[in-house]
C-alpha cells in the first residue's frame, strides 16, 4: 500500500511512501521494547537536556518545518510558523517542569507513611490527526517521553512528511532509538496495535467516530486511553460585552486553519440587544481576511486539506438548507470547487440539521440569537460536544459564575479558545475524556502509585 503525500491547494503529489510492512511494525515495536528497559530508569536531568535539544532544532528550522506543514496539508504559512514555535514550546515546558509535576506527593495520614509515586508505564500509541501535524504531535510527546515512557506514532496519512520530520527530531536530539518512533501504517492497522500486549497505552485526537473506536479497542484490552476528539464550540457574546473586540476575535476563532480546528470557534450566540451590532462587525472582519497562496505570508486562509473534507462540509451545509437554515453571508474570495470554501455565516439553525447535531470542519459560522444569558448557556448546553467554550462579557464575576454551568472542558473568558502547553486541555461529553498539557496532561500515561509504609 501506497502512502501519498498530496499539496492540497495545488493537487502536486509531493512524494510516495510504502507502508510499512508486518514485519517492519513488529521490529520497532520491539525497538520500543528494547529502549524502554533503559529510558525509564534515566533521570529527569538527562531527558530534559534531551528535550531542550528537540526545542533548538524546531526553533532553528522552523522555517523548513513550517513550509512541510503548509505543503502537506495547506494551512497558511504564518499559521504553520506559529505551530512550529509552540510544539518548541511545549518542549521546554515540560523540560523544565516534569520533574516537579511527578514528585512524589506525600499524604497525611496517621498511622504511618504513604505518598504517591509517579512511574512510567511503557510504551503508548499515539493516533494524531493532520490539521496540527507537528503541535497535536508534540502535544502528547514531550510530556509522555518525560515521564519515562517512550512512543509510537501512527499519523495522518496525508502528512507522512511532517511524521517523518518529528521521529528526525527527536533523534537529531539525542534520544535513544526506538524511544521516539514513527509508523508509516493506514489506519485499519491501529486495532492490532492497540491489541498488542507490548503496548501499554494509546492517546488520540480525532474525530468522534475514529475516539470510539479506539476506545472500545482499548477497553476491551483494558488499557489506559484518552481521546481528544471534535467539538462544536460555542462563542458566546453577552450585551455587556466589548462588541468591537469580540467580533474581531470571533472572526480569528472562526477561520484559524481555515475552520479546521476542533477548538475553533463554531457557534456564535449572540444576545439579541447586540447581535446586529456583532454580526455586522463579524462579516466585516471575516471580508477583511486575506485569502491567497498559502506559502504567502500575507495569506489569512487558503485550501481545506482534502476534496473530502471540502465535500463533507458542503453536504452538511445543504442538509441544513433543505431542513430550515439560511444563508446570513457568504463572501466570494474562493473558487467555489475542489478544496475551496468560502467564508460563510448561517442562521436558523435548528435542532435536528447537521450544522445544529455536528462538527463543521470548515469556514461556516452557526449565529444563534438569545433573548438572555440563560438561553445563552441553554443552546450552548444542547449539543453533544463539550471541548472549548469562549464566552464575553465586562461582568467579570457574572461571567465566572456563567462559565461554571456550561459543559466544555475548557471555558476561555473574553478570549478564543488555545491550547497552550501551561493550561490542561480536552473535554467532555462526545469530545472525549482524559486531559493533555500542564500538570495533568503528564500525568495521563503514568502508574499513580501508592506506597504505605507502616
Amino acid at each position: 500500500m501506497v502512502i501519498k503525500s498530496i499539496n492540497p491547494y495545488d493537487g502536486q503529489l509531493l512524494g510516495e511512501f510504502s507502508e510499512y510492512s508486518i514485519q517492519k511494525i513488529e521490529s520497532s515495536i520491539k525497538k520500543a521494547e528494547s529502549a524502554y528497559k533503559d529510558f525509564k530508569k534515566t533521570s529527569f536531568k538527562y531527558r530534559s537536556e534531551l528535550m531542550l535539544q528537540c526545542s533548538k532544532i524546531l526553533k532553528l528550522n522552523k522555517q523548513v518545518f513550517a513550509r512541510q506543514i503548509t505543503n502537506e496539508m495547506g494551512k497558511v504559512i504564518k499559521e504553520s510558523i506559529a505551530e512550529v514555535e509552540k510544539s518548541a514550546w511545549v518542549c521546554e515546558y515540560y523540560a523544565t517542569n516534569a520533574e516537579n509535576f511527578l514528585q512524589n506527593e506525600r499524604l497525611n495520614i496517621v498511622d504511618g507513611t504513604s505518598y504517591i509515586a509517579y512511574d512510567p508505564l511503557g510504551i503508548v500509541l499515539a493516533v494524531m490527526p493532520w490539521n496540527f501535524p507537528f503541535y497535536q504531535v508534540f502535544r502528547f510527546a514531550p510530556p509522555a517521553i518525560m515521564a519515562g515512557n517512550v512512543v509510537l506514532l501512527k499519523h495522518s496519512s496525508n502528512v507522512p512528511q511532517c511524521a517523518l520530520a518529528i521521529e528526525d527530531i527527536f533523534k537529531e536530539a539525542g534520544f535513544p532509538e526506538g524511544v521516539f518512533q514513527t509508523l508509516l501504517v493506514k489506519s485499519d492497522k491501529v486495532s492490532a496495535l492497540i491489541d498488542d500486549s507490548r503496548i501499554q497505552a494509546v492517546t488520540i485526537t480525532g474525530s468522534t467516530e475514529a475516539g470510539k473506536s479506539v476506545a472500545e479497542r482499548a477497553g476491551k484490552n483494558i488499557k489506559k486511553s484518552v481521546l481528544e476528539l471534535g467539538g462544536s464550540d460555542p462563542f458566546i457574546v453577552l450585551k455587556d460585552a466589548d462588541v468591537d473586540v469580540a467580533s474581531e476575535i470571533a472572526a480569528k476563532a472562526r477561520m484559524i486553519n481555515c475552520g479546521q480546528s476542533c477548538i475553533a470557534a463554531k457557534r456564535f450566540i449572540i444576545e439579541e440587544e447586540i447581535a446586529d451590532k456583532f454580526i455586522s462587525k463579524f462579516k466585516e472582519r471575516l471580508h477583511q481576511m486575506k485569502f491567497g497562496n498559502p506559502l504567502d505570508e500575507s495569506s489569512d486562509y487558503a485550501s481545506m486539506a482534502s476534496k473530502e473534507l471540502r465535500q463533507t462540509l458542503n453536504n452538511q451545509v445543504k442538509d441544513s438548507l433543505v431542513l430550515g437554515a439560511a444563508i446570513l453571508w457568504n463572501d466570494n474570495k474562493t473558487p467555489d470547487k475542489d478544496v475551496f470554501f468560502n467564508p460563510t455565516i448561517i442562521t436558523a439553525v435548528k435542532s435536528g440539521m447537521p450544522a445544529y447535531e455536528e462538527e463543521l470542519f470548515g469556514p461556516v459560522a452557526s449565529i444563534f440569537v438569545t433573548k438572555n444569558a440563560r438561553e445563552a448557556i441553554e443552546i450552548s448546553n444542547s449539543s453533544q460536544f463539550g471541548l472549548g467554550a469562549s464566552l464575553w462579557s465586562r461582568d467579570i464575576e457574572n461571567a465566572r459564575n456563567i462559565a461554571r454551568e456550561i459543559e466544555s472542558g475548557v471555558v476561555y473568558i473574553n478570549d478564543l479558545v488555545a491550547s497552550r502547553p501551561d493550561i490542561p486541555f480536552g473535554g467532555i461529553k462526545k469530545s472525549g475524556y482524559g486531559r493533555e498539557l500542564a500538570h495533568l496532561g503528564i500525568r495521563e500515561f503514568v502508574n499513580q502509585k501508592t506506597i504505605f509504609i507502616k
